[in-house]
């Protein structure tokens, strides 16, 4: 069994780039994020005509989470079960702002039963700098992702999260941990939310097939960052225990950054044994 991540930073411009991906990837599930598409208009036909159930949580031009599955969905929930998040005509924030920024509810968690496995895709907010109230809303929203999990899931159960957590845990997932200095993404109030979610019960199911320096899963479009490797890793696969023991291969697709039009972030996925 194949499950995967994928920030694809728009469904609807990189729908091709993702229909080609489930060919040439074949995963089972496919976590993505920054669909950025209204559930109204989620290409629920193109999935299906691919062999995959898709479960989308949007909020139109902003965000938005999804779950496409050729083994099966159920018991599907969104925003930690708080409740839908509404969007406002032209996706845009009732003040006219944009609806990207952790400060109000936003699409960023969707969760579903895959195949036996408990899945959730996850879009953390980015938070911008620190000492900002988007840096204190990043903090908040990670501490109702730890309570969803401490209130609802059993880390003895099959669970997997995975998504873009806009964290780098570690200094090695960073290409300058100096340029970050100061930055959000590699502070230490950011980290200690990933650590959390560790201690609950979740492993990092990909580092430890990849412990070298330079596996980075984003990479910023400008200045040839991408053909330099200057990148982060901020996508990650995290599972309970007895997924973890099951994890037999972990990859990230770096050819899904090239060409044209793709999007800022590689799909990456991990290989179970049944």
């Amino acid at each position: 069994m194949r499950i995967a991540t994928w920030n694809v930073n728009s469904l609807k411009a990189r729908l091709d780039r993702v229909e080609e991906w489930l060919t040439i990837g074949g995963p089972d599930v496919l976590l993505m994020q920054e669909t950025k598409l209204a559930d109204t208009a989620a290409p629920i036909m193109p999935f299906a005509m691919a062999g995959y159930e898709l479960a989308h949580h949007g909020q139109g031009r902003w965000n938005g989470v999804a779950i496409a599955s050729r083994v099966g969905i159920a018991d599907v929930v969104a925003n930690f079960g708080d409740g839908p998040v509404v969007s406002t005509p032209g996706g845009l924030a009732p003040a006219d702002e944009p609806s990207d920024d952790g400060l109000g509810p936003e699409a960023r968690m969707i969760a579903a039963r895959c195949g036996g496995i408990q899945v959730v895709s996850i879009y953390a907010p980015n938070g911008r700098a620190l000492d900002t109230p988007f840096y204190a809303a990043k903090l908040a929203w990670y501490e109702r992702l730890s309570r969803w999990l401490e209130e609802t899931q059993d880390p003895q159960d099959d669970l997997l999260i995975g998504g873009d957590f806009n964290v780098a845990p570690d200094d090695l997932d960073v290409y300058d941990p100096a340029a970050y200095l100061g930055a959000t993404h590699v502070s230490p109030a950011e980290r200690a939310a990933l650590a959390r979610l560790r201690a609950w019960g979740l492993v990092d199911v990909v580092r430890p097939f990849h412990p070298e320096a330079g596996f980075y899963t984003w990479w910023d479009y400008r200045a040839g960052n991408f053909h330099k490797n200057l990148g982060m890793r901020i996508d990650h696969l995290y599972a309970t225990r007895s997924v973890a023991a099951r994890v037999i291969a972990a990859e990230r697709d770096r050819d899904a950054r090239k060409g044209k039009l793709p999007s800022d972030h590689a799909p990456l996925y991990v290989d179970l044994a049944s």
